[in-house]
């Protein structure tokens, strides 16, 4: 893809993810309040969720209506099917934490050349941070560079564990445990999308997800690339079409806490 394409897209990607996160806190609950429905078990949904992909999906179709499009809330689009250009947005990752009107949560939207992630952008608009990458231009964090921490010892790091309904309890007590020995410090925070690039900016040192969706991590997979974070093949062993494990890592710790959970990079 020409540079200046991407250029393009990421510019535009900018303007609509900025427009998304007002809509989404002008729709927002009260802290301490609850909204939204269930679609699962601790799989929660709410108005906002389908009026930001329903946004976001009608600016990129405007501007680009050759590109395909793959959301949460409304699955892959007709337009641009079979394109090699496909966008992937979770319009709100984090949603039990925005339905209970809590911080952490984020407008994720990334774009995919065939498999190859090569732009993303994560905005947390409570917590006032825009995570943006292109492909061959660096990962930041309000416009300024990002690198990952230096972690090499264990008992300095800080893991977070992602939580899944389709994990059993005792696996996911068996996972914790295994980091936990390690000396690590885990972490659970309910935004895969923030944990993912946390690590980018040197906050977290590794995340952990049995089960995950491409839509949830695709605006974090070039903000990993850029920071030059170690990453599970993700995308090449199926999270394009269901739900599958992750990891991202720190290179100081990646082979430890690889071995602990089980999922391997290339």
């Amino acid at each position: 893809m020409q540079s200046s394409a991407l250029n393009q897209r990421l510019e535009a990607a900018s303007e609509i993810v900025a427009e998304a996160a007002t809509l989404a806190m002008r729709m927002r609950p009260a802290a301490g309040s609850f909204t939204g429905n269930l679609k699962g078990a601790q799989d929660w949904v709410t108005e906002a969720d389908g009026a930001v992909e329903a946004l976001i999906a009608g600016r990129l179709r405007t501007l680009f209506p050759d590109d395909g499009f793959k959301g949460e809330e409304t699955g892959e689009s007709a337009e641009g099917a079979g394109a090699a250009l496909r966008w992937v947005v979770d319009p709100i990752d984090g949603t039990s934490n925005y339905a209970r009107g809590r911080d952490r949560w984020a407008v994720s939207l990334g774009l995919m050349d065939g498999d190859r992630p090569v732009l993303g952008l994560v905005a947390a608009p409570v917590l006032r941070e825009t995570f943006m990458a292109r492909e061959g231009g660096g990962a930041t964090l309000n416009g300024a560079p990002i690198r990952p921490a230096d972690t090499a010892d264990m008992r300095r790091a800080m893991v977070e564990v992602g939580w899944s309904p389709k994990v059993t309890a005792e696996a996911h007590a068996a996972l914790t445990g295994r980091i936990v020995a390690l000396g690590a410090a885990p972490r659970t925070g309910g935004c895969g999308a923030i944990a993912l690039v946390e690590i980018a900016c040197g906050r977290l040192d590794a995340y952990i997800e049995p089960f995950i969706n491409v839509w949830d991590v695709a605006g974090a997979l070039p903000v990993l690339a850029e920071a030059r974070v170690r990453v599970s093949p993700f995308l090449r062993d199926g999270g394009m079409t269901g739900a599958w494990p992750i990891l991202a890592a720190t290179p100081g710790i990646a082979a430890a806490v690889s071995a602990a959970s089980g999922i391997g990079f290339d």
